[in-house]
Protein backbone atom coordinates (compact mmCIF):
# COMPACT_ATOMS: atom_id res chain seq x y z
CA UNK A 1 0.00 0.00 0.00
CA UNK A 2 1.44 3.33 -1.29
CA UNK A 3 1.87 6.11 1.16
CA UNK A 4 -1.27 7.89 -0.33
CA UNK A 5 -3.03 4.97 0.07
CA UNK A 6 -2.62 4.50 3.74
CA UNK A 7 -3.16 8.54 4.05
CA UNK A 8 -6.54 7.44 2.49
CA UNK A 9 -7.74 4.75 4.38
CA UNK A 10 -6.28 6.72 7.31
CA UNK A 11 -8.73 9.18 6.72
CA UNK A 12 -11.44 7.00 6.27
CA UNK A 13 -11.19 5.28 9.53
CA UNK A 14 -10.71 8.46 11.29
CA UNK A 15 -14.49 9.64 9.62
CA UNK A 16 -16.10 7.03 10.73
CA UNK A 17 -17.25 7.62 14.24
CA UNK A 18 -18.70 11.25 12.71
CA UNK A 19 -20.74 9.10 9.72
CA UNK A 20 -21.86 6.23 12.59
CA UNK A 21 -23.95 9.21 14.17
CA UNK A 22 -26.40 10.16 11.44
CA UNK A 23 -29.15 8.66 10.41
CA UNK A 24 -28.40 9.27 6.84
CA UNK A 25 -25.32 6.27 7.20
CA UNK A 26 -27.83 3.74 8.36
CA UNK A 27 -30.79 4.56 5.83
CA UNK A 28 -27.96 4.24 3.05
CA UNK A 29 -26.68 0.73 4.02
CA UNK A 30 -30.30 -0.34 4.73
CA UNK A 31 -31.52 0.34 1.30
CA UNK A 32 -28.70 -1.05 0.24
CA UNK A 33 -29.43 -4.28 1.95
CA UNK A 34 -32.31 -4.06 1.16
CA UNK A 35 -32.58 -3.64 -2.57
CA UNK A 36 -29.97 -6.19 -2.87
CA UNK A 37 -31.18 -8.64 -0.77
CA UNK A 38 -28.97 -10.40 1.85
CA UNK A 39 -28.45 -13.15 -0.41
CA UNK A 40 -27.34 -11.35 -3.44
CA UNK A 41 -25.45 -8.91 -1.05
CA UNK A 42 -23.00 -11.84 -0.12
CA UNK A 43 -22.84 -12.73 -3.74
CA UNK A 44 -21.93 -9.32 -4.88
CA UNK A 45 -18.94 -8.85 -2.22
CA UNK A 46 -17.78 -12.23 -2.80
CA UNK A 47 -17.00 -11.96 -6.69
CA UNK A 48 -16.14 -8.47 -5.97
CA UNK A 49 -13.24 -9.95 -3.80
CA UNK A 50 -12.54 -12.38 -6.14
CA UNK A 51 -12.27 -10.58 -8.84
CA UNK A 52 -9.73 -7.87 -7.10
CA UNK A 53 -7.81 -10.61 -5.16
CA UNK A 54 -8.95 -9.82 -1.74
CA UNK A 55 -10.42 -13.01 -1.14
CA UNK A 56 -7.07 -14.67 -1.56
CA UNK A 57 -5.47 -12.19 0.90
CA UNK A 58 -5.10 -12.85 5.04
CA UNK A 59 -3.87 -9.19 5.09
CA UNK A 60 -6.72 -7.81 2.71
CA UNK A 61 -6.76 -4.58 4.48
CA UNK A 62 -3.01 -4.01 2.77
CA UNK A 63 -4.74 -4.62 -0.51
CA UNK A 64 -7.87 -2.38 0.13
CA UNK A 65 -7.80 -0.07 -3.24
CA UNK A 66 -11.36 1.42 -3.89
CA UNK A 67 -10.40 2.67 -6.85
CA UNK A 68 -10.33 -1.33 -8.45
CA UNK A 69 -12.89 -1.93 -5.80
CA UNK A 70 -15.61 0.03 -6.81
CA UNK A 71 -16.23 -0.51 -10.52
CA UNK A 72 -15.37 -4.66 -10.28
CA UNK A 73 -18.44 -4.45 -7.55
CA UNK A 74 -20.60 -2.69 -10.32
CA UNK A 75 -19.76 -5.54 -12.63
CA UNK A 76 -20.34 -8.04 -10.20
CA UNK A 77 -24.13 -6.82 -9.34
CA UNK A 78 -24.67 -7.10 -12.89
CA UNK A 79 -23.00 -10.98 -13.12
CA UNK A 80 -25.31 -11.48 -10.17
CA UNK A 81 -28.71 -9.82 -11.30
CA UNK A 82 -27.74 -11.36 -15.14
CA UNK A 83 -30.95 -12.23 -16.43
CA UNK A 84 -33.11 -9.60 -14.54
CA UNK A 85 -33.75 -6.59 -16.89
CA UNK A 86 -31.88 -3.66 -16.40
CA UNK A 87 -33.47 -1.36 -19.29
CA UNK A 88 -36.83 -0.89 -21.44
CA UNK A 89 -36.34 1.32 -24.01
CA UNK A 90 -39.37 0.97 -26.84
CA UNK A 91 -39.10 -2.22 -28.12
CA UNK A 92 -36.28 -3.57 -26.34
CA UNK A 93 -35.69 -5.04 -23.49
CA UNK A 94 -31.87 -5.49 -21.93
CA UNK A 95 -30.78 -7.80 -19.29
CA UNK A 96 -27.78 -7.02 -16.74
CA UNK A 97 -26.34 -9.89 -18.86
CA UNK A 98 -26.62 -7.79 -21.69
CA UNK A 99 -25.73 -4.70 -20.83
CA UNK A 100 -22.63 -5.96 -18.98
CA UNK A 101 -21.30 -7.37 -22.21
CA UNK A 102 -22.06 -3.95 -24.11
CA UNK A 103 -20.71 -2.13 -21.32
CA UNK A 104 -17.48 -3.68 -21.41
CA UNK A 105 -17.20 -3.89 -25.30
CA UNK A 106 -17.76 0.14 -25.14
CA UNK A 107 -15.72 0.45 -22.67
CA UNK A 108 -12.72 -1.06 -24.47
CA UNK A 109 -14.08 0.62 -27.91
CA UNK A 110 -13.01 3.90 -26.11
CA UNK A 111 -10.00 2.49 -24.88
CA UNK A 112 -9.15 1.47 -28.40
CA UNK A 113 -9.78 4.89 -29.92
CA UNK A 114 -7.29 6.30 -27.25
CA UNK A 115 -9.63 7.88 -25.06
CA UNK A 116 -7.69 8.20 -21.83
CA UNK A 117 -8.83 9.15 -17.91
CA UNK A 118 -10.10 11.96 -17.71
CA UNK A 119 -10.93 12.79 -21.08
CA UNK A 120 -14.07 13.82 -21.83
CA UNK A 121 -16.85 11.50 -24.08
CA UNK A 122 -20.18 13.92 -24.47
CA UNK A 123 -23.56 12.54 -25.83
CA UNK A 124 -25.94 14.02 -27.74
CA UNK A 125 -28.47 11.32 -26.97
CA UNK A 126 -32.23 10.93 -26.52
CA UNK A 127 -33.69 8.54 -23.68
CA UNK A 128 -32.32 5.65 -24.92
CA UNK A 129 -30.73 2.24 -23.67
CA UNK A 130 -27.46 3.87 -25.62
CA UNK A 131 -26.84 6.37 -22.90
CA UNK A 132 -26.56 3.94 -20.16
CA UNK A 133 -23.88 1.88 -22.17
CA UNK A 134 -22.15 4.71 -22.72
CA UNK A 135 -22.19 6.45 -19.02
CA UNK A 136 -21.32 2.84 -17.43
CA UNK A 137 -18.10 2.49 -19.87
CA UNK A 138 -17.06 6.05 -19.30
CA UNK A 139 -17.03 5.40 -15.96
CA UNK A 140 -15.07 2.26 -15.68
CA UNK A 141 -12.18 3.98 -17.89
CA UNK A 142 -12.53 7.24 -15.81
CA UNK A 143 -13.77 9.74 -18.33
CA UNK A 144 -16.87 12.02 -17.84
CA UNK A 145 -19.52 11.96 -20.13
CA UNK A 146 -20.81 16.09 -20.73
CA UNK A 147 -25.13 15.76 -21.13
CA UNK A 148 -26.21 17.68 -23.78
CA UNK A 149 -29.15 19.48 -24.86
CA UNK A 150 -30.88 18.46 -27.84
CA UNK A 151 -32.64 21.26 -27.66
CA UNK A 152 -30.08 23.68 -28.05
CA UNK A 153 -29.48 25.72 -30.91
CA UNK A 154 -26.57 25.18 -32.97
CA UNK A 155 -24.59 27.61 -32.16
CA UNK A 156 -25.11 26.96 -28.42
CA UNK A 157 -24.17 23.28 -29.03
CA UNK A 158 -20.96 24.00 -30.66
CA UNK A 159 -20.31 26.33 -27.21
CA UNK A 160 -21.06 23.99 -24.87
CA UNK A 161 -19.41 21.22 -26.68
CA UNK A 162 -16.24 23.49 -26.69
CA UNK A 163 -16.42 24.50 -23.06
CA UNK A 164 -16.63 20.42 -22.00
CA UNK A 165 -13.54 19.72 -24.46
CA UNK A 166 -14.80 16.31 -25.50
CA UNK A 167 -12.37 14.25 -27.08
CA UNK A 168 -15.20 12.15 -28.63
CA UNK A 169 -19.02 13.21 -29.20
CA UNK A 170 -21.22 9.81 -28.95
CA UNK A 171 -24.59 11.48 -31.29
CA UNK A 172 -28.31 9.52 -32.25
CA UNK A 173 -28.58 9.70 -36.13
CA UNK A 174 -31.29 12.34 -35.51
CA UNK A 175 -28.58 15.05 -34.97
CA UNK A 176 -25.88 13.90 -37.45
CA UNK A 177 -27.33 17.14 -40.04
CA UNK A 178 -26.80 19.36 -36.90
CA UNK A 179 -23.41 18.26 -35.70
CA UNK A 180 -22.52 17.73 -39.54
CA UNK A 181 -22.85 21.81 -39.49
CA UNK A 182 -20.95 22.33 -36.87
CA UNK A 183 -18.13 19.75 -37.08
CA UNK A 184 -15.55 22.01 -38.62
CA UNK A 185 -16.05 23.96 -35.09
CA UNK A 186 -15.93 21.54 -32.85
CA UNK A 187 -11.67 22.39 -31.54
CA UNK A 188 -12.03 19.03 -29.57
CA UNK A 189 -13.59 16.40 -31.12
CA UNK A 190 -11.48 13.80 -32.78
CA UNK A 191 -14.12 10.72 -32.87
CA UNK A 192 -17.51 11.24 -33.83
CA UNK A 193 -19.98 7.94 -32.58
CA UNK A 194 -23.46 7.74 -34.22
CA UNK A 195 -26.25 5.96 -32.34
CA UNK A 196 -28.58 4.17 -35.48
CA UNK A 197 -28.23 2.62 -38.71
CA UNK A 198 -25.84 4.52 -40.86
CA UNK A 199 -23.20 7.02 -40.72
CA UNK A 200 -21.07 9.99 -42.72
CA UNK A 201 -18.37 9.21 -44.14
CA UNK A 202 -15.74 9.88 -41.20
CA UNK A 203 -18.09 9.25 -38.40
CA UNK A 204 -18.07 5.55 -36.40
CA UNK A 205 -21.59 3.50 -35.66
CA UNK A 206 -21.80 2.80 -32.05
CA UNK A 207 -22.99 -0.63 -33.01
CA UNK A 208 -19.47 -1.05 -35.09
CA UNK A 209 -17.43 0.06 -31.88
CA UNK A 210 -19.43 -2.53 -29.59
CA UNK A 211 -19.10 -5.56 -32.07
CA UNK A 212 -15.25 -5.30 -32.59
CA UNK A 213 -14.25 -4.95 -29.38
CA UNK A 214 -13.18 -6.77 -26.59
CA UNK A 215 -15.96 -8.11 -24.03
CA UNK A 216 -12.85 -8.80 -20.93
CA UNK A 217 -12.91 -6.27 -18.16
CA UNK A 218 -11.21 -3.28 -18.98
CA UNK A 219 -8.60 -1.77 -16.85
CA UNK A 220 -10.41 0.01 -15.17
CA UNK A 221 -10.21 3.90 -13.55
CA UNK A 222 -13.41 4.27 -12.33
CA UNK A 223 -14.13 8.48 -12.46
CA UNK A 224 -18.52 8.58 -12.09
CA UNK A 225 -19.13 10.12 -15.08
CA UNK A 226 -21.83 12.25 -14.53
CA UNK A 227 -21.31 15.84 -15.59
CA UNK A 228 -24.45 17.88 -16.21
CA UNK A 229 -24.63 21.74 -17.40
CA UNK A 230 -26.16 24.17 -15.83
CA UNK A 231 -26.93 28.14 -16.34
CA UNK A 232 -28.69 28.61 -13.20
CA UNK A 233 -25.87 31.02 -11.96
CA UNK A 234 -24.05 33.41 -14.34
CA UNK A 235 -26.79 33.01 -17.51
CA UNK A 236 -24.03 31.23 -19.79
CA UNK A 237 -24.47 27.49 -20.32
CA UNK A 238 -21.84 25.89 -17.63
CA UNK A 239 -20.37 22.50 -17.33
CA UNK A 240 -20.70 20.69 -13.63
CA UNK A 241 -17.85 18.44 -12.71
CA UNK A 242 -20.06 16.16 -10.73
CA UNK A 243 -17.24 13.28 -11.63
CA UNK A 244 -14.85 14.81 -9.09
CA UNK A 245 -17.62 15.41 -6.70
CA UNK A 246 -18.61 12.04 -6.23
CA UNK A 247 -16.02 10.14 -7.18
CA UNK A 248 -12.82 10.90 -4.98
CA UNK A 249 -14.13 9.25 -2.18
CA UNK A 250 -13.53 6.30 -4.59
CA UNK A 251 -10.95 7.52 -7.19
CA UNK A 252 -7.37 8.60 -7.41
CA UNK A 253 -8.43 10.02 -10.35
CA UNK A 254 -10.66 12.34 -8.96
CA UNK A 255 -9.22 16.05 -7.77
CA UNK A 256 -9.75 16.78 -3.85
CA UNK A 257 -12.48 19.24 -2.82
CA UNK A 258 -12.20 22.09 -0.70
CA UNK A 259 -12.96 20.78 2.79
CA UNK A 260 -11.67 18.41 5.22
CA UNK A 261 -11.85 14.95 3.79
CA UNK A 262 -13.95 13.53 7.08
CA UNK A 263 -16.41 16.27 6.15
CA UNK A 264 -16.43 15.57 2.56
CA UNK A 265 -16.79 11.79 2.98
CA UNK A 266 -20.05 12.98 5.52
CA UNK A 267 -21.24 14.67 2.57
CA UNK A 268 -21.73 12.05 0.48
CA UNK A 269 -22.96 10.05 2.53
CA UNK A 270 -25.45 12.16 3.46
CA UNK A 271 -25.57 13.18 -0.57
CA UNK A 272 -25.89 9.35 -1.63
CA UNK A 273 -28.85 9.04 1.20
CA UNK A 274 -31.25 10.10 -0.81
CA UNK A 275 -32.89 6.61 -1.94
CA UNK A 276 -33.82 5.98 1.80
CA UNK A 277 -35.44 9.15 1.93
CA UNK A 278 -37.68 8.17 -1.05
CA UNK A 279 -38.98 5.38 0.70
CA UNK A 280 -35.87 2.67 -0.61
CA UNK A 281 -37.03 0.62 2.59
CA UNK A 282 -40.49 0.18 1.89
CA UNK A 283 -40.23 -0.51 -2.31
CA UNK A 284 -40.39 -4.02 -3.94
CA UNK A 285 -41.86 -5.02 -7.03
CA UNK A 286 -44.10 -7.93 -6.52
CA UNK A 287 -42.11 -10.47 -9.16
CA UNK A 288 -38.88 -8.94 -9.91
CA UNK A 289 -38.25 -7.64 -6.17
CA UNK A 290 -36.19 -4.61 -6.73
CA UNK A 291 -37.00 -1.25 -8.25
CA UNK A 292 -39.08 -0.62 -11.72
CA UNK A 293 -38.39 3.04 -12.24
CA UNK A 294 -39.72 5.58 -15.12
CA UNK A 295 -37.40 7.82 -17.00
CA UNK A 296 -40.36 10.48 -18.99
CA UNK A 297 -38.15 13.44 -18.61
CA UNK A 298 -34.99 14.52 -20.98
CA UNK A 299 -31.80 12.55 -19.68
CA UNK A 300 -29.48 15.30 -20.14
CA UNK A 301 -31.22 17.06 -17.13
CA UNK A 302 -28.87 16.85 -13.94
CA UNK A 303 -32.35 16.16 -12.13
CA UNK A 304 -33.52 13.15 -13.99
CA UNK A 305 -30.19 11.31 -12.35
CA UNK A 306 -32.63 10.50 -9.35
CA UNK A 307 -35.14 9.03 -12.06
CA UNK A 308 -32.42 6.27 -13.03
CA UNK A 309 -30.16 6.11 -10.31
CA UNK A 310 -31.87 2.88 -9.02
CA UNK A 311 -30.24 1.16 -12.09
CA UNK A 312 -26.89 2.34 -11.13
CA UNK A 313 -26.85 1.68 -7.50
CA UNK A 314 -28.93 -1.16 -6.40
CA UNK A 315 -29.69 -3.38 -9.96
CA UNK A 316 -33.22 -1.71 -10.44
CA UNK A 317 -35.19 -1.42 -13.62
CA UNK A 318 -35.26 1.95 -15.70
CA UNK A 319 -37.51 2.06 -17.97
CA UNK A 320 -37.81 5.04 -20.85
CA UNK A 321 -40.10 7.06 -22.41
CA UNK A 322 -38.48 8.53 -26.11
CA UNK A 323 -40.73 11.49 -24.81
CA UNK A 324 -43.63 12.47 -22.43
CA UNK A 325 -47.37 11.67 -23.25
CA UNK A 326 -49.64 11.79 -19.71
CA UNK A 327 -52.23 8.96 -20.97
CA UNK A 328 -48.60 7.01 -21.99
CA UNK A 329 -47.16 7.93 -18.38
CA UNK A 330 -49.93 6.58 -16.69
CA UNK A 331 -50.00 3.54 -18.99
CA UNK A 332 -46.69 2.41 -18.45
CA UNK A 333 -47.15 2.70 -14.45
CA UNK A 334 -49.52 -0.03 -15.05
CA UNK A 335 -47.73 -2.15 -17.80
CA UNK A 336 -44.51 -2.17 -16.39
CA UNK A 337 -45.29 -1.92 -12.29
CA UNK A 338 -43.24 1.29 -12.24
CA UNK A 339 -42.95 2.53 -8.29
CA UNK A 340 -40.57 5.08 -8.64
CA UNK A 341 -40.14 7.59 -11.07
CA UNK A 342 -39.30 11.33 -11.03
CA UNK A 343 -41.44 14.73 -12.53
CA UNK A 344 -41.12 17.99 -13.49
CA UNK A 345 -44.56 19.85 -11.99
CA UNK A 346 -45.84 20.35 -15.87
CA UNK A 347 -45.86 16.42 -16.22
CA UNK A 348 -48.02 16.23 -13.21
CA UNK A 349 -50.19 19.44 -14.12
CA UNK A 350 -51.01 17.52 -17.64
CA UNK A 351 -51.66 14.65 -16.09
CA UNK A 352 -54.05 16.22 -13.98
CA UNK A 353 -55.94 17.47 -17.00
CA UNK A 354 -56.72 14.65 -18.46
CA UNK A 355 -60.16 13.91 -18.88
CA UNK A 356 -61.64 11.27 -15.98
CA UNK A 357 -62.54 8.64 -17.60
CA UNK A 358 -59.03 8.61 -19.10
CA UNK A 359 -57.23 8.95 -15.78
CA UNK A 360 -59.34 6.05 -13.96
CA UNK A 361 -58.50 3.39 -16.94
CA UNK A 362 -55.42 2.89 -15.00
CA UNK A 363 -54.03 0.45 -11.94
CA UNK A 364 -51.40 2.75 -10.35
CA UNK A 365 -51.25 0.80 -7.39
CA UNK A 366 -47.51 -0.12 -7.82
CA UNK A 367 -46.15 3.58 -7.01
CA UNK A 368 -44.60 4.36 -3.88
CA UNK A 369 -42.12 6.89 -4.88
CA UNK A 370 -43.50 10.32 -7.61
CA UNK A 371 -40.41 12.38 -7.10
CA UNK A 372 -40.76 15.77 -7.99
CA UNK A 373 -38.27 19.13 -8.56
CA UNK A 374 -37.12 21.12 -11.31
CA UNK A 375 -39.64 23.97 -10.24
CA UNK A 376 -42.02 25.01 -7.90
CA UNK A 377 -44.74 23.01 -7.75
CA UNK A 378 -48.12 24.54 -6.48
CA UNK A 379 -49.44 22.78 -3.07
CA UNK A 380 -52.48 22.03 -4.81
CA UNK A 381 -51.28 20.71 -7.50
CA UNK A 382 -49.02 17.88 -4.84
CA UNK A 383 -52.36 17.39 -2.88
CA UNK A 384 -54.91 16.11 -6.22
CA UNK A 385 -51.61 13.88 -7.58
CA UNK A 386 -51.96 11.95 -3.70
CA UNK A 387 -55.33 12.13 -4.69
CA UNK A 388 -55.16 10.57 -7.87
CA UNK A 389 -52.82 8.19 -7.37
CA UNK A 390 -54.90 7.08 -3.84
CA UNK A 391 -58.11 6.92 -6.02
CA UNK A 392 -56.13 4.57 -8.70
CA UNK A 393 -54.79 1.90 -6.46
CA UNK A 394 -51.62 3.42 -4.26
CA UNK A 395 -52.15 2.31 -0.22
CA UNK A 396 -49.99 5.58 0.35
CA UNK A 397 -49.50 8.85 -0.17
CA UNK A 398 -46.95 8.53 -3.33
CA UNK A 399 -45.49 12.51 -3.77
CA UNK A 400 -42.32 13.23 -2.74
CA UNK A 401 -40.34 16.83 -3.22
CA UNK A 402 -37.14 17.55 -3.03
CA UNK A 403 -34.87 21.04 -3.82
CA UNK A 404 -31.34 21.14 -5.43
CA UNK A 405 -29.73 22.16 -8.76
CA UNK A 406 -27.50 21.04 -11.38
CA UNK A 407 -24.51 22.49 -9.13
CA UNK A 408 -26.14 20.98 -5.45
CA UNK A 409 -27.47 18.04 -6.04
CA UNK A 410 -30.37 17.25 -3.90
CA UNK A 411 -30.47 19.52 -0.63
CA UNK A 412 -34.03 19.54 0.99
CA UNK A 413 -36.63 16.59 0.86
CA UNK A 414 -40.12 16.42 1.33
CA UNK A 415 -41.65 13.11 2.37
CA UNK A 416 -44.94 12.53 3.10
CA UNK A 417 -44.28 11.44 6.18
CA UNK A 418 -44.10 15.48 7.19
CA UNK A 419 -46.90 16.55 5.44
CA UNK A 420 -49.40 13.76 7.03
CA UNK A 421 -47.96 15.05 10.31
CA UNK A 422 -48.25 18.98 9.73
CA UNK A 423 -50.08 19.80 6.65
CA UNK A 424 -48.80 22.74 6.33
CA UNK A 425 -45.68 21.60 5.30
CA UNK A 426 -46.38 20.50 2.15
CA UNK A 427 -46.32 24.04 0.94
CA UNK A 428 -42.45 23.47 1.75
CA UNK A 429 -39.83 21.66 -0.67
CA UNK A 430 -38.51 19.77 2.80
CA UNK A 431 -36.49 20.36 5.09
CA UNK A 432 -32.36 19.69 4.58
CA UNK A 433 -31.51 16.15 4.33
CA UNK A 434 -28.89 15.48 1.53
CA UNK A 435 -27.26 18.55 2.61
CA UNK A 436 -26.77 21.43 4.50
CA UNK A 437 -28.97 24.64 3.83
CA UNK A 438 -29.12 27.56 5.60
CA UNK A 439 -31.00 31.23 5.05
CA UNK A 440 -28.98 34.37 5.09
CA UNK A 441 -29.84 38.15 5.63
CA UNK A 442 -27.98 40.05 3.18
CA UNK A 443 -28.53 42.90 5.27
CA UNK A 444 -27.45 42.31 8.66
CA UNK A 445 -24.80 39.66 7.55
CA UNK A 446 -26.27 37.05 9.50
CA UNK A 447 -27.98 33.96 9.59
CA UNK A 448 -31.68 34.06 9.51
CA UNK A 449 -33.73 33.41 12.57
CA UNK A 450 -36.92 30.97 11.72
CA UNK A 451 -39.39 32.47 9.38
CA UNK A 452 -37.68 35.35 8.25
CA UNK A 453 -37.16 35.51 4.08
CA UNK A 454 -33.31 35.48 2.98
CA UNK A 455 -30.64 34.09 0.68
CA UNK A 456 -31.14 30.65 0.58
CA UNK A 457 -27.47 28.82 0.86
CA UNK A 458 -26.22 25.66 1.00
CA UNK A 459 -23.12 23.23 0.87
CA UNK A 460 -23.10 19.58 -0.06
CA UNK A 461 -20.90 17.06 -2.10
CA UNK A 462 -20.84 18.83 -5.64
CA UNK A 463 -20.67 22.29 -3.82
CA UNK A 464 -17.43 21.45 -1.70
CA UNK A 465 -15.56 20.12 -5.37
CA UNK A 466 -17.10 22.42 -7.45
CA UNK A 467 -15.92 23.64 -10.94
CA UNK A 468 -16.51 24.65 -14.40
CA UNK A 469 -14.81 22.83 -16.87
CA UNK A 470 -13.82 25.46 -19.83
CA UNK A 471 -14.81 28.47 -17.90
CA UNK A 472 -13.46 28.39 -14.27
CA UNK A 473 -13.32 32.06 -13.81
CA UNK A 474 -17.47 31.62 -12.80
CA UNK A 475 -17.08 30.30 -10.05
CA UNK A 476 -16.88 33.29 -8.26
CA UNK A 477 -19.92 34.30 -8.39
CA UNK A 478 -21.20 30.55 -6.80
CA UNK A 479 -20.75 31.38 -3.61
CA UNK A 480 -20.52 33.77 -0.28
CA UNK A 481 -17.96 33.13 1.94
CA UNK A 482 -19.32 33.47 5.86
CA UNK A 483 -17.14 32.46 8.99
CA UNK A 484 -14.36 30.72 6.63
CA UNK A 485 -16.37 28.71 4.67
CA UNK A 486 -18.15 28.48 1.12
CA UNK A 487 -22.27 28.26 0.91
CA UNK A 488 -23.03 27.82 -2.76
CA UNK A 489 -25.65 30.79 -3.98
CA UNK A 490 -28.39 29.79 -6.05
CA UNK A 491 -30.04 33.47 -6.44
CA UNK A 492 -33.23 31.83 -4.04
CA UNK A 493 -35.09 33.61 -1.25
CA UNK A 494 -36.82 31.70 1.67
CA UNK A 495 -37.45 30.60 4.73
CA UNK A 496 -37.05 28.08 7.37
CA UNK A 497 -39.60 27.03 9.65
CA UNK A 498 -38.98 26.00 13.61
CA UNK A 499 -38.37 22.75 12.04
CA UNK A 500 -35.71 23.63 9.34
CA UNK A 501 -38.79 23.14 6.68
CA UNK A 502 -37.72 25.56 4.01
CA UNK A 503 -39.96 27.74 1.80
CA UNK A 504 -39.09 29.36 -1.02
CA UNK A 505 -40.49 32.40 -1.26
CA UNK A 506 -38.72 33.82 -4.93
CA UNK A 507 -35.43 34.38 -6.45
CA UNK A 508 -32.88 37.00 -6.82
CA UNK A 509 -32.18 36.69 -10.51
CA UNK A 510 -34.27 36.56 -13.77
CA UNK A 511 -34.31 33.09 -14.48
CA UNK A 512 -37.56 32.00 -16.10
CA UNK A 513 -38.22 28.44 -15.30
CA UNK A 514 -40.97 26.99 -17.94
CA UNK A 515 -42.28 23.55 -17.47
CA UNK A 516 -38.80 22.60 -15.35
CA UNK A 517 -36.53 23.90 -18.40
CA UNK A 518 -34.50 26.98 -17.83
CA UNK A 519 -35.17 29.84 -19.63
CA UNK A 520 -32.97 33.36 -19.82
CA UNK A 521 -34.96 36.37 -20.92
CA UNK A 522 -31.71 38.21 -22.66
CA UNK A 523 -31.64 35.00 -25.36
CA UNK A 524 -35.30 35.80 -26.47
CA UNK A 525 -34.69 39.34 -25.57
CA UNK A 526 -31.49 38.97 -28.62
CA UNK A 527 -33.32 37.55 -31.20
CA UNK A 528 -36.86 39.72 -31.01
CA UNK A 529 -34.50 43.19 -30.88
CA UNK A 530 -33.47 42.46 -34.37
CA UNK A 531 -36.74 42.23 -35.92
CA UNK A 532 -36.73 45.17 -38.18
CA UNK A 533 -40.00 46.87 -36.59
CA UNK A 534 -38.74 46.44 -33.27
CA UNK A 535 -36.93 49.25 -31.09
CA UNK A 536 -36.25 47.59 -27.53
CA UNK A 537 -38.00 44.66 -25.68
CA UNK A 538 -38.08 43.36 -22.47
CA UNK A 539 -38.77 39.57 -21.59
CA UNK A 540 -40.43 38.75 -18.37
CA UNK A 541 -41.80 35.75 -16.45
CA UNK A 542 -45.79 35.79 -16.49
CA UNK A 543 -47.42 32.61 -14.78
CA UNK A 544 -49.12 29.86 -16.80
CA UNK A 545 -51.26 27.05 -15.78
CA UNK A 546 -50.11 24.25 -17.62
CA UNK A 547 -45.99 25.45 -17.58
CA UNK A 548 -46.20 27.01 -14.38
CA UNK A 549 -44.33 29.95 -15.50
CA UNK A 550 -44.03 31.35 -19.40
CA UNK A 551 -41.45 34.19 -20.93
CA UNK A 552 -43.47 37.26 -21.83
CA UNK A 553 -42.42 39.70 -23.95
CA UNK A 554 -43.12 43.54 -23.87
CA UNK A 555 -41.99 45.08 -27.72
CA UNK A 556 -41.81 48.88 -28.09
CA UNK A 557 -41.78 49.16 -31.86
CA UNK A 558 -40.04 51.35 -34.15
CA UNK A 559 -41.84 55.12 -34.64
CA UNK A 560 -44.63 54.52 -37.39
CA UNK A 561 -43.92 50.64 -37.26
CA UNK A 562 -46.89 48.48 -36.94
CA UNK A 563 -46.77 44.66 -35.71
CA UNK A 564 -48.94 41.82 -34.71
CA UNK A 565 -48.31 39.68 -31.46
CA UNK A 566 -48.17 36.43 -34.23
CA UNK A 567 -45.88 38.07 -35.98
CA UNK A 568 -43.28 38.34 -33.51
CA UNK A 569 -44.04 35.01 -32.18
CA UNK A 570 -43.08 33.33 -35.58
CA UNK A 571 -40.29 35.42 -36.12
CA UNK A 572 -38.91 34.06 -32.74
CA UNK A 573 -40.12 30.82 -34.24
CA UNK A 574 -37.52 31.35 -36.92
CA UNK A 575 -35.02 32.67 -35.41
CA UNK A 576 -34.45 29.47 -32.72
CA UNK A 577 -33.67 27.43 -35.91
CA UNK A 578 -30.08 28.16 -36.35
Amino acid sequence: MSGEEEKSLANTLKALPDLLRIEQTYGLLATIVKQWGVGNAVSILLNTMRRTGLVNSVMSLLNFRLDKIAPNLFVSMWDVFGDREAIISEDKRITFREMKDRVLRAANGLKDLGIKPRDAVAELLYNESEYFELFFACTLIGSSMPFLNWHMRKEELTEAINRASPKALVLDEEAVETIVSIKDKLKTVEHFIVVGKSAPEGMLLWEDLISKSSDEMPETNILFALNPYTAGTTGVPKNVNYFDAWSYAFSELAEAPRVPFGEYLKLVVMGFSFPYWFKGLQIEDEITHNMRTLTATPLYHAGVIVSWAPLLLFGGTAVLMRSFDPEDFLRLIEKERINWSFVAPTLLQRILALPDEVKRKYNLSSMRSLICAAAPCPPEVKRETNDLFIQQGCKEEPFIEYYGSAETAIITVLIPKDYIEKPKRIESVGKPRCGFGRIYDEEKGEWCLPNKVGTVLSRTAPTVSLKYTGSPEKIKDAFKVINGEEWFDDGLLGYMDEDDFLYLTGRAKEMIISGGVNILPNELEEIIVKHPKVLDVGVIRAPDKDLGEVPAAVVQLKKGEKATEEEIIEYCKKGNVN
